[in-house]
């Protein structure tokens, strides 16, 4: 817009809208000129010019400023009106009020600087929204209120803190919570009545975004009530509290809180007990700590009690915390009482989330998987994982990874509810049992299969079951239904370890005549306790097992590669190639599942020299029938077809050392593989004289699966060589051999005789 001249500069002491609206007239413009000029609203501009707005933002007063086309001056001028407009805003103390003992804060160190970096960040005309999820008990409105302070320079037009009562029976609707913020922001009754229960919601978002304030939303039950609440423009922070983790909320910083570190406990306690108590006795310190789970409302709950009690040794409060059944009746001072925090959050939860909640504190060991949950309540894995995932969106479990635990405290309130609600007492504890139940192992499937075919598992040094309860050890099989109660617990220092012989898992489907999703639960036990023996060779063994467990039983794949590597080191460290052999196994087809083929074969070949090393003829068939097909896979078909010539001339110097049956097997597919090679190379007279070979050697073995997809690759053979008739014949023996074979080639062979009578051909 061209400079305006002639234009009156002396504000004359008025307000900002009062000179907003002289220098739009001496422009000769509308209000709806001005907005368009300027990109603000029509209404923003009304409402700034009848002082309805009287502290607009430096970035509207720019906008304006350029509208008017304002030279430097006059921009000054008017920016010296905005901030002279601002009035002290009314005191907020009816909206937050800081419990006592807000003072004593000890550690979050981490948190309280990412608050303070997000707190000064650039503006970007987005509000910063932090959520802070954790636990009951875990200081999340000590840790809001404490930073609101330290904070408080940075949001000078207002810090509210607002109560959600998100653990209520009937919390506060988002409509109250918002006349509650405005209210306490100080806009006027008037203009709450003239824009109507209606118009709330548009008056509190531009309320705040023409502020820069700082709002804490304490205690949120759910996303549902507190995202209506979250401003969308503004230079303004809102921390969120809640004990769930609000995962639906979006453009939110996350900052989940848990316990305290042993150290940070020990600040934590000694004030309030004293110092001369706590240096008396600094190990029943760490005691209490401990047995306070260092949770931070456990810890004041008991250092109050120890400060009300000065007769009280800090031993004899360690002593009394000791007796498991008697512990939460002692957190209790006054009207502190823990049990009545987790009472809040186990009272949301839906009935199966609270029985599993319950069952979990049979479980003797710090954490659980998704498959050894699943014992307890004999539901589906996948099934029980969802309600895990609800108790851990609750705050009521933690989660690292696969691995689902809660800390001691909440672990004694959950048996308590389990007493309370099962009137025969609760199960009997499974901890250190775990069920040797599984189908007799089938045939293995000998070299040369696919890396989706399970292999045999890796060889230990021993192989022992150990029988679930009131199971005789005897021969008896218990039955497949039984499944297997988790085992998580590492062996106590200076204790007997349970056995790390654990039974062989199942080859093929882990599922198979029985429940195979206990096997990663009793392989991660043997693990720890192959680690506690010290014994690298049963470590190495177990985390082969482990490897082999996740990737059949639950299809983590980075997770096996990742065990495996860790079963490589252990076996270096014994010196024991066998099991550095069935590592690298293990990793190559865990590799080739994600799709990095090139890695999958240089694994194959280590596997496969290390075993022929240690002359275990069948790994190292195995080996390297997975080593050739995984070249082929990366596309090096050469070197694949070089690869498999070796391996079939290996597998005749083996002679009878190899069994009948995986010899032949390993045949047909070798020769299959190699046609598949050559097709892939197009040399397709090549690709069918192989492809033939394995059809007379799979019609031998009476194994018509692989037989129909050798059918239709030959026949995809033949008709690419110009032999169509031929390639009739080997598609209609497919079609021929029906439901013996498998589905997708049995539909593949139809989908190609349709695609030859619909050129004519038949």
């Amino acid at each position: 817009m061209k400079e305006q001249v002639g234009r009156v500069t002396d504000a004359g002491g008025e307000g900002f809208g009062p000179l907003l609206r002289q220098w739009r007239l001496e422009a000769s413009l509308t209000i709806e000129a001005l907005a368009e000029a300027s990109g603000v609203s029509v209404r923003g501009i009304g409402d700034l010019e009848r002082g309805r707005r009287a502290t607009p933002q430096r970035g509207t007063v720019a906008a304006l400023a350029d509208g008017l086309g304002l030279g430097e001056a006059e921009r000054e001028r008017l920016l010296a009106a905005a901030r002279a407009g601002r009035q002290p805003r009314p005191s907020t103390a009816g909206v937050c009020a800081f419990p006592r003992g807000i003072d004593h804060f000890v550690g979050r160190e981490a948190e309280l600087a990412r608050l303070t970096a997000l707190a000064g960040q650039p503006a970007s005309g987005q509000p910063v929204v932090v959520a802070l999820p954790g636990p009951p008990g875990t200081g999340k409105t000590t840790l809001a209120l404490h930073a609101a302070r330290m904070l408080a320079d940075r949001f000078p037009d207002a810090q509210l803190m607002v109560d959600l009562r998100g653990m209520d029976d009937a919390p506060p609707a988002p409509a109250e919570l918002m006349l509650r913020v405005l209210k306490g922001l100080g806009v006027p009754d008037r203009d709450l009545a003239k824009a109507g229960p209606q118009g709330h919601p548009e008056l509190y978002r531009q309320t705040l975004a023409e502020r820069r304030c700082l709002l804490v939303l304490d205690n949120a039950r759910d996303e549902a009530q507190v995202r209506p609440l979250l401003p969308s423009a503004g230079a303004g922070m809102v921390i969120i509290t809640s004990r769930r983790m609000l995962t639906g909320l979006e453009s939110v910083h996350r900052l989940p809180l848990g316990e305290l570190s042993p150290a940070e406990s020990a600040v934590f306690l000694t004030p309030l007990v004293g110092q001369e108590r706590a240096d008396a006795d600094p190990d029943a310190l760490a005691e209490v700590a401990e047995r306070c789970a260092h949770l931070p409302l456990a810890l004041r709950v008991a250092g109050n009690w120890l400060a009300t009690r000065t007769g009280w040794t800090v031993r004899r409060l360690a002593d009394r915390l000791a007796l498991e059944e008697r512990r939460l009746d002692t957190l209790a001072a006054g009207d502190l009482h823990l049990s009545a925090a987790f009472d809040l959050s186990y009272r949301q939860l839906t009935p199966k989330a609270a029985r599993l909640f319950r069952l979990l504190s049979v479980v003797d060991g710090p954490d659980v998987d998704a498959a050894g949950a699943a014992q307890l309540t004999g539901r589906p894995p996948f099934d029980t994982e969802d309600t895990l995932e609800e108790l851990v969106e609750s705050g009521l479990l933690g989660t690292d990874r696969d691995r689902y635990r809660f800390h001691d405290l909440l672990r004694l309130y959950a048996r308590n509810r389990l007493r309370a609600t099962s009137p025969t007492g609760p199960p009997r504890r499974p901890g250190r049992h775990c069920t040797a139940g599984c189908s007799k192992p089938r045939s293995w499937p000998g070299a040369g299969t696919n890396p989706t075919t399970a292999p045999h598992p890796p060889p230990g040094r021993a192989s022992s079951t150990c029988p679930p309860p009131n199971t005789p050890a005897s021969g008896s099989r218990p039955k497949a239904t039984t499944g297997s109660p988790p085992c998580a617990r590492p062996p106590r220092q200076g204790s007997t370890p349970p056995s790390w012989r654990s039974p062989r898992p199942c080859t093929g489907s882990p599922t198979s005549g029985s429940s195979g999703g206990h096997w990663p639960e009793v392989f991660r036990t043997a693990v720890h306790s192959a680690q506690a023996l010290g014994d690298p060779l049963a470590e190495a063994t177990q985390l082969n097992y482990h490897a082999w467990a996740l990737l059949m039983c639950e299809g983590r794949r980075r997770d096996s590669v990742e065990r495996s590597a860790q079963a490589l080191a252990a076996a270096r460290r014994a010196e024991h190639l066998p099991q550095q052999g069935w590592a690298y196994y293990y990793s190559a087809w865990a590799l080739g599942l994600l799709g990095d083929y090139a890695g999958a074969a240089r694994h194959n070949r280590e596997a496969a020299t290390l075993f022929e090393t240690v002359g275990d003829v069948h790994g190292t068939l195995q080996a390297m029938s997975n080593h050739s097909h995984n070249l082929s896979l990366a596309g090096r078909q050469e070197e694949a077809i070089a690869e498999i010539q070796r391996t079939l001339t290996f597998l005749d110097q083996a002679g009878d050392r190899i069994e009948p049956h995986i010899a032949a097997f390993s045949r047909a597919r070798l020769q299959m593989n190699i046609g598949f090679a050559h097709s892939a190379l197009e040399n397709w007279s090549e690709a069918a004289v192989h492809l033939r070979a394995a059809l007379d050697l799979w019609r031998d073995s009476a194994n018509p699966g692989p037989e129909g997809q050798a059918l239709v690759r030959l026949g995809d053979a033949l008709l690419a060589a110009g032999r169509r008739d031929e390639a009739r014949t080997a598609f209609t023996r497919a079609v021929s051999l029906g439901t013996a074979t498998d589905p997708t080639s049995l539909a593949a062979a139809r989908a190609r005789l349709d695609d030859l009578r619909t050129t004519g051909t038949e």
